[in-house]
This record gives structure tokens, C-alpha cells and sequence, in this order.
């Protein structure tokens, strides 16, 4: 019997697992630094889940979302202490997170707040000790939403915008769980909330989701030079345009002899415009979205707030002061705000026609002006592009 050539073997065995290998592969892209089609050093799923750091909160450990806040406790906190600082009763926090008074917190851990506390002073800047760009969130997020374009529930969704999604932790749930439901790492998830090594969470428990620090890459890159095509020069289609220059000279000169203007006459307002002006006043403060979600309009303490567009009720609600917040509902998912009024002269569900006195400003001089908004759905617009 002829002995078999143990290299020839060795080789076809070779030769039958590299060709195995390639046929397995086939259906993925060819990776030329042998680290395999989805090689074990491959960064692109860390890529597409990193996360920002969580915002720092402010001297009471408090920080303040649109549509929530939470408490972020101290080495050696319990909720009881955690209810002393930011000015809640302890009972009341502790039967929100489901935990009892007395027990100790770990450093960083999340305490959800069942209502909002007084923001930190001149925490938005606004010129008067009431946080009013925080109370008109809050009182949208009471007002039900347009029956045509009802609100859509996120718990399972990513937030668009940098305010994390909150989410209660329920029987049978880990943190592990949770960080692949909503596609984060579990370690980012365990630094937002204050998890200890092995990641424990309770039921009952509030976590945040961190917030992706950018949009995930796509599946597929077009290749350099595609995308758009190159605009066709006019000429290389259609002969350019007879020279008329001093027909178009001609008919300019008319026109400016025609509408000469008055230095004393005022600018007309556009009469097409969705929204009038709430209050006759100067505006003290502008739109900047994040931090003033609408305008603030100035003018003699008693001035009437007139509704800015003809719509229906949808919420009034008060801040910790009293101070009286009204949200307007208009078609097409508008929604307007009138917060830092006084003398209000409607209630929930009235109809109310544009131009109508809703409520006036305050008695103070100082506190004499409207916090107004405008809202497309849940989200703030700058209420330029609505007024005249």
C-alpha cells in the first residue's frame, strides 16, 4: 500500500477550509486587515451606541428637564434628606420611588421627583424670580393634545431632543434589560442612574436612558462622487435671453418714481399673519429654544392678554406661587401660552376668538409682562414666524 503524503494532505484540507470560509463569507464585505467581516476588534457598534455624560444638577443635587425633574443623591443620603433639600415631603418622595425613608442612597443614585420644586434663581435668566418657561412646559404637558394628531407615547423610542427618556423599572426587569431595550450601553446606564457593580435595580425604581451622542451610522456609504448630479448650465440647453438692459433700466426709474417713501408713514403689519401680538408692549426677552421657549412682552401693569389666535382652553394651572399659566389649543396642533398673567377670564374648555382678553399682566411693575409660547404639538417654535 502506497503510504499517504502527509503534506499533500495537509494542503487539500487547507485548501477545502479556506474555500468553506470564503463560501461562508460571501454574503458580507471583504475585510483586506484580516480582522474577519465583523472581526472581534470591530468599533463600529461602540460608535453607534456612545452616549453623553449626564448634565451636572444644581447646588440642591436637582435637575430640571421640560416635563420632569429628578434628584441626584450625596454619599450618605436617604430620601429623607434628599426631601429636606429640595423641599419635598418624605413620605411623598419615598412612596414615588418605592423605597422607604430611611434607607441609604448610593452616591449618584437617581431620585425622581413626583413634582416640580422652585428652579435655582436666574436659572434661565428670565427677569423675575419665576422660572416661567419651566411652568408653561409643565402646564402643556397637563393639556391634552389635538384629537387629530394625538400624542404618541415614547417609552420605548429614543427622545429626540436632550431631555432623557425616564423609565420606571418593573418586576422582572434588569438593568441589562432595560439598556437593550432602548439600545444603550449597560455601562452608560449604570453611570446616568448611580448602579453599583452589579448593576441592581428595584421595581419601582426610576432610571434615566442616556442620551445618544450622535445618530447612528448608516448600514450603507455612497461612494465618493455620488449623491447629486451637476446642474446643467442654462446655456447648454436654451440660447441665453435677448440683451434688454435699457428696457429694464427704464422700467426701474418708473418704479421708483412711482413709490417714493414717506420717512413718517409706518410700516403696514402683514395682514396675513396667523397670530396677532398677545400684549402691546416692547419685547425684553427673545426666543432662544432651550433657554426661553417663547418671548417676553413688557407693558403697564393691568394691560389685557389677548388670546394670539382663536382656539379652545386646553389647561390653566398655577406655579408654587399662584401664578396663573393659561394653554390655548389652535388647529394644525398649535398650541399657545400665556404664562405670569393675572385676572384670568376664562376657564378650561371655553372658546376663545383671536383678539379676545384672556387675562391681564400683574400689578407689579417689575412682573408687568407675558411669558408667551408657541408650541407645534409639544415642541417650542419661535413665535416670530406666527406674529405680525
Amino acid at each position: 500500500m502506497t503510504p499517504t503524503n502527509p503534506p499533500a494532505r495537509f494542503g487539500r484540507i487547507m485548501i477545502a477550509t479556506l474555500s468553506l470560509g470564503v463560501l461562508v463569507a460571501c454574503d458580507e464585505p471583504l475585510d483586506f486587515d484580516l480582522r474577519g467581516p465583523e472581526g472581534g476588534f470591530n468599533t463600529r457598534e461602540a460608535a453607534r451606541n456612545a452616549t453623553v455624560d449626564r448634565p451636572e444638577p444644581d447646588a440642591r443635587g436637582v435637575i430640571s428637564y421640560p416635563n420632569y425633574q429628578v434628584a441626584v443623591a450625596r454619599r450618605g443620603d436617604t430620601v429623607a434628606e434628599v426631601a429636606l433639600r429640595v423641599g419635598l415631603p418624605a413620605d411623598e418622595l419615598a412612596r414615588f420611588n418605592g423605597i422607604a425613608v430611611d434607607v441609604p442612597l448610593r452616591q449618584d443614585e437617581i431620585i425622581a421627583l413626583p413634582r416640580r420644586v422652585s428652579e435655582p434663581t436666574g436659572a434661565i435668566g428670565a427677569p423675575s424670580s419665576v422660572d416661567v418657561s419651566t411652568l408653561a412646559s409643565s402646564a402643556i404637558d397637563r393639556a391634552e393634545p389635538t384629537p387629530a394628531a394625538p400624542r404618541v407615547a415614547t417609552t420605548a423610542l429614543p427622545e429626540t431632543g436632550q431631555e432623557p427618556i425616564r423609565h420606571q423599572v418593573e418586576r422582572g426587569e434588569t438593568a441589562f434589560t432595560i439598556a437593550r431595550l432602548y439600545g444603550v450601553p449597560v455601562k452608560s446606564l449604570a453611570e446616568w442612574n448611580g448602579l453599583n457593580t452589579d448593576f441592581a435595580v428595584r421595581e419601582g425604581q426610576y432610571l434615566l436612558i442616556p442620551v445618544a451622542r450622535v445618530a447612528p451610522p448608516s448600514n450603507t456609504t455612497p461612494l465618493p462622487g455620488t449623491g447629486s448630479d451637476t446642474p446643467t448650465p442654462p446655456s447648454a440647453t436654451k440660447p441665453l435671453p435677448a440683451d434688454d438692459t435699457a428696457s429694464a433700466a427704464a422700467a426701474a426709474a418708473a418704479a421708483t418714481t412711482e413709490s417714493v417713501a414717506d420717512v413718517g408713514e409706518t410700516s403696514p403689519s402683514k395682514s396675513n399673519a396667523a397670530m396677532q401680538v398677545p400684549v402691546q408692549g416692547s419685547i425684553i426677552r427673545g426666543y432662544s429654544k432651550g433657554r426661553n421657549d417663547g418671548i417676553d412682552i413688557k407693558a403697564a401693569p393691568g394691560t389685557p392678554v389677548n388670546a394670539a389666535a382663536s382656539g379652545t382652553v386646553a389647561a390653566i394651572t398655577k406655579s408654587a406661587e399662584g401664578v396663573p399659566i393659561i394653554v390655548v389649543r389652535h388647529p394644525d396642533n398649535l398650541l399657545t401660552v400665556y404664562a405670569n398673567v393675572a385676572g384670568v377670564k376664562v376657564t378650561k374648555g371655553d372658546a376663545v376668538k383671536r383678539g379676545e382678553a384672556i387675562a391681564q399682566l400683574r400689578d407689579s411693575a417689575d412682573q408687568a409682562f407675558v411669558h408667551f409660547e408657541v408650541r407645534d404639538g409639544f415642541d417650542s417654535v419661535d413665535p416670530s414666524n406666527y406674529l405680525p
